[in-house]
């Protein structure tokens, strides 16, 4: 195999030092031999002064050069234009890195805080939001490339994890290990009659998987309702109200209690919809929602009273076959009503 010639589109340092181990290690020549085929490798458009004999020398004559000056801004400019994308936007987060890395090293930009700048740049501003808000709070203490690819690598770790708008999530039951699920066209033979849920599985089943909606991109435990969405039968979560008079309504009762039935149903009047989450383990909570945090789930009556999500070990019976309760209440908040939200990623989604 030929060696490569030089022509100012590698940097100089990575050609000398390959020079270097291709005919001293491989074929054990001296550094004059090296110098004297290095120079005759080098293209003729590269004018270099003369007395050049010993490697840097060398090294020193190509930085020189007007060559290595374009080369340095070449790779500055693919550094400024240079975007992340993650793995669920079709981007590689591996590649991104060694990229970033061979660019600073081709522009010769050492300085930690210049690094930081450009990694910062190259994030997306449309749907990156978390990792910007975090990144320089995160990088404060960083000082070399090492930390802060260490430390760019948790940030995206964290970010991957975030409950998006429209993602599909599977919510299982704290006490009981099962998931939340439905049913398609299976309905209770009690209270409203309609689409009935239940806790069931131990793992997550297509019956068990939610598309779960909100305003903007990410859900922060302040003042952001979601919807959820059963993906199998494409109906919504909630409770319906019986309107029964000039301001009163009352709700269908659970199967087996006096507490408000749970079902799932279409976009149709006085079906209450809109929950709310708060994390059962930490008060005030001001992060977003993310994939196996464990939260309360709540809903709004039409009269104001709050209610929260709940299973339970009482079972109900519709033919054969039994389920387990799932219900609102407005009692004293339990291990009960504690619902670990994961995010199904679309491999696993059948």
């Amino acid at each position: 195999m030929d060696f490569p010639k030089y022509d100012g589109s590698k940097h100089p340092d990575e050609w000398l030092d390959d020079a270097q181990k291709y005919f001293c290690v491989r074929q054990g020549k001296s550094e004059e031999y090296i110098v004297y085929i290095a120079l005759s490798l080098i293209d003729s458009i590269i004018k270099l002064p003369t007395g050049i004999d010993n490697i840097e020398k060398l090294r020193n004559a190509l930085k020189e050069d007007i060559s290595f000056t374009v080369f340095k801004n070449t790779n500055k400019r693919k550094l400024q234009s240079l975007k992340y994308n993650p793995e669920r936007k079709g981007g590689d987060t591996s590649y991104f890195i060694s990229t970033f890395r061979k660019l600073c090293y081709n522009a010769e930009i050492n300085d930690i805080e210049e690094q930081k700048k450009y990694l910062y740049k190259s994030l997306p501003n449309n749907h990156f939001d978390y990792i910007s808000n975090e990144f320089y709070e995160k990088m404060k203490n960083v000082n070399s490339i090492d930390e802060l690819i260490k430390r760019f690598e948790e940030l995206v770790l964290e970010e991957s994890n975030l409950i998006k708008n429209g993602s599909v999530v599977a919510l299982k039951h704290i006490a009981t290990g099962e998931y939340l699920s439905s049913i398609k066209n299976l309905w209770y033979t009690t209270g409203s009659q309609k689409q009935l849920i239940f806790v069931g599985n131990s793992e997550p089943v297509p019956n068990s998987l939610w598309k779960i909606e909100f305003d903007d991109e990410l859900a922060p435990y302040v003042n952001n309702p979601i919807k959820l969405q059963h993906v199998k039968s494409e109906r919504l979560l909630g409770i319906y109200c019986i309107h029964a008079g000039y301001n009163r309504y009352d709700y269908h009762k659970s199967p087996l209690n006096n507490h408000t039935e749970v079902s799932c149903r279409g976009n149709e009047s006085y079906f209450a919809r809109s929950w709310k989450f708060n994390h059962s383990k930490l008060k005030n909570h001001q992060g977003y929602l993310k994939s196996n945090d464990i939260i309360n789930l709540s809903i709004n009556k039409s009269d104001g009273q709050v209610e929260f999500l709940r299973s339970h070990d009482i079972q109900f019976t519709i033919g054969n076959d039994t389920f387990q309760e799932v219900v609102c209440h407005n009692e004293r908040l339990g291990g009960n009503d504690e619902w670990c939200i994961e995010l199904i990623h679309e491999a696993k989604i059948f």
